[in-house]
């Protein structure tokens, strides 16, 4: 064998190619980070709506006993456990990030439109400090927003 093969036969990356894999990979992390960034609100966040589905369906029986979602009992503001009418209880509302106080009416509710909002900042369940900020609100037709 003879002395110039054996040098030009060299394993291993270069430089300038461990450099560009170090680029991909930081414009990667890059746009990466920040969207999962979001993952654990949302995820909190969707306690809220399974909770908010429940009122809605709660008010919906309701509706289809009085033809009306307006109650002298529900104001802007009341929990939507007031007087026990819509058959709801503390427990069904308790959760990890979010507790009964959270869930209450945004407006006072007419003959046809409620709007409920569950917001974190009132929270007094186990892990309510994780929860602040997030709002959730839905409406008679199930349009639900969110947000963090």
């Amino acid at each position: 064998m003879d002395m110039r093969s054996a040098l030009a036969r060299e394993d291993g990356f270069t430089l300038i190619e461990l450099m560009i894999v170090v680029i991909i990979v930081g414009i990667l992390a890059a746009v990466a980070i920040p969207m999962y960034q979001v993952v654990p609100e949302r995820s909190r966040a969707t306690e809220a709506v399974a909770g908010l589905d429940a009122v809605r369906e709660a008010l919906r029986v309701y509706y289809a006993e009085r033809q009306t979602y307006s109650n002298p009992s529900f104001t802007h503001g009341e929990c939507v456990t007031v007087d026990g009418i819509l058959g709801i209880k503390d427990t069904d509302l308790g959760g990890r990030y979010f507790s009964v106080e959270c869930y209450t009416f945004d407006g006072a509710p007419t003959d046809d439109t409620f709007s409920v909002e569950c917001d974190g900042s009132a929270s007094t369940a186990p892990q309510a400090a994780d929860a602040d900020g997030i709002v959730a609100t839905i409406d008679e037709s199930g349009e639900i927003s969110t947000s963090w």
